[in-house]
């Protein structure tokens, strides 16, 4: 729950200098930086302190990883593996006298195989520009964080990314089969199949995703890819209140349908959506569920949809317009409570999707006792909150710092979120903004296996240290 960047007083200072001038020689002049621009100095949520000195190394290709963790292991240099800074947890930014490892370089989509249903994708490739390449062979990628125009597939694997879709299609772990990394000491380490199927070993591929790049670095994954739908269709329900349309999601839990995406903005939100876009969402204090459906059947589905979330008391609206229907789903996309101005902290919990209205009841009471705004929007067919904790400026407020009131509140939101069965980061990730949080929801025997897990991959801690664990 801390937003300053890592300090790793367990290594020695490294001697970037020389470093640069050993791994130009390598990899060339045009791959390593000793004065890089500043967003490689952390992700879109922490920075790293003024004046933290740090080498950018941007290889061209795996060889180029290997080389560059070689170099650190013999050095006992930290590492910070990097995509594309999307990140909102604190996951790349670097310590003083580290490397930060840019992977934005390997961008190849080496293979694309519609009979097995996979492609091979290095990790620098951006996430939508693997679906815009699958669109001509009638596939697409289903993963699709809100960053999707912006993050990379190494990034979304280190995070195991969520997005609007993974309701009905899984998080970034349920489309990755195999992976090709490096470990720490420069080792090449492949993992998992190319088979759907596949049980030989112990499934180290599952392991690397979420790890947050302290235990290896991704350099390319073979992904599953699917069918583009037959057709597609989008669906406005408003409610009277987040907690009405919360109870409409549970509706659709009792029906026959599965939404590729159910998302729930507050009034608040829609608002502040309205005030930075200019359209027209808000009405009084209702909430809306942004719906989509796709597949076959679409207009079966659309009718059992339309009664569950009328029967919830829902005022149903089908789309017809496809424009519109994009322009509300790029609404979506950009919609998150800015803080006006002021001071704003993003949150990221989930809950089981039947208890989503319990947390939506708990959040003004926690605005309210911490003196913060709130508002929020989830991927609700999931179950993953984004609520945000605004407060305006003050004199005297210190320049980079919260202050304490958000993070208080910010605090009784993630316990209540695991008072309700639910975790402290949905698809954000631990970075170094969670850690203190920790311990709260995994136990001594898995922290201490987790130690020991990493200690065994990367026993000089030089990948990432201080993040995720």
């Amino acid at each position: 729950m801390t937003s300053t960047a890592p300090t790793r007083p367990e290594h020695a200072p490294a001697d970037l200098d020389d470093l640069a001038r050993r791994l130009r020689a390598e990899l060339g002049e045009h791959a390593v930086s000793t004065d890089p621009a500043p967003r490689y100095a952390g992700d879109a949520a922490v920075q790293a302190a003024p004046g933290t000195g740090f080498l950018l190394v941007l290889p061209e290709d795996t060889a180029g990883v290997q080389a560059t963790l070689r170099l650190a292991h013999e050095t006992g240099t930290v590492v910070v593996p990097r995509g594309a800074g999307s990140g909102l947890s604190g996951g790349a930014t670097p310590g003083h006298g580290t490397i930060v490892l840019g992977l934005e370089r390997l961008t190849r989509i080496r293979e694309i195989d519609v009979l097995d249903e996979v492609a091979v994708v290095e990790a620098g490739v951006i996430t939508a520009d693997l679906s815009a390449a699958l669109a001509p062979h009638g596939f697409f990628y289903a993963p699709d964080p809100a960053s999707a125009r912006r993050s990379t597939i190494g990034g979304n694997i280190a995070t195991n990314a969520g997005g609007l879709h993974c309701a009905k299609y899984g998080v970034t772990r349920e489309s990755v089969l195999a992976l090709e990394a490096v470990l720490a000491d420069g080792t090449m380490l492949r993992t998992g199949h190319r088979s759907l199927k596949g049980v030989t070993g112990l499934d180290l591929t599952q392991l690397l995703i979420g790890s947050e790049g302290t235990l290896a670095v991704v350099t390319a994954a073979t992904v599953r890819i699917r069918p583009l739908p037959v057709a597609r269709r989008t669906v406005l329900a408003r409610f009277p209140s987040p907690i009405a349309a919360a109870a409409g999601v549970n509706a659709i839990s009792r029906s026959p349908v599965r939404p590729a995406a159910t998302e729930l903005m507050d009034g608040p939100t829609l608002a502040d959506i309205d005030v930075h876009t200019g359209s027209a969402l808000a009405e009084s204090d209702s909430t809306i569920l942004l719906i989509e459906l796709d597949g076959y059947g679409v207009e079966e589905q659309l009718a059992d949809l339309s009664a569950a979330l009328a029967g919830a008391g829902g005022t149903v609206r089908a789309i017809e317009d496809e424009a519109e229907a994009e322009h509300l789903w790029e609404l979506r996309r950009s919609g998150r409570g800015s803080g006006a101005g002021g001071h704003r902290l993003g949150e990221d919990v989930a809950v089981p999707k039947s208890r989503l209205g319990e947390i939506f009841e708990a959040l003004p009471g926690i605005g309210r006792r911490h003196g913060v705004t709130t508002s929020a929007i989830a991927h609700a067919g999931d179950g993953n909150l984004h609520p945000s904790l605004s407060l305006p400026r003050a004199d005297g407020d210190a320049p980079g710092q919260l202050p304490a009131a958000l993070l208080h509140a910010a605090d009784e939101l993630v316990r209540t979120a695991l008072d309700l069965g639910g975790t402290v980061s949905g698809e954000h990730g631990i970075g170094t903004a969670k850690r203190g949080w920790l311990d709260l929801e995994l136990s001594p025997a898995s922290r201490d296996l987790q130690r020991r897990l990493k200690s065994a991959l990367d026993p000089h801690d030089l990948l990432n240290p201080g993040k995720a664990l």
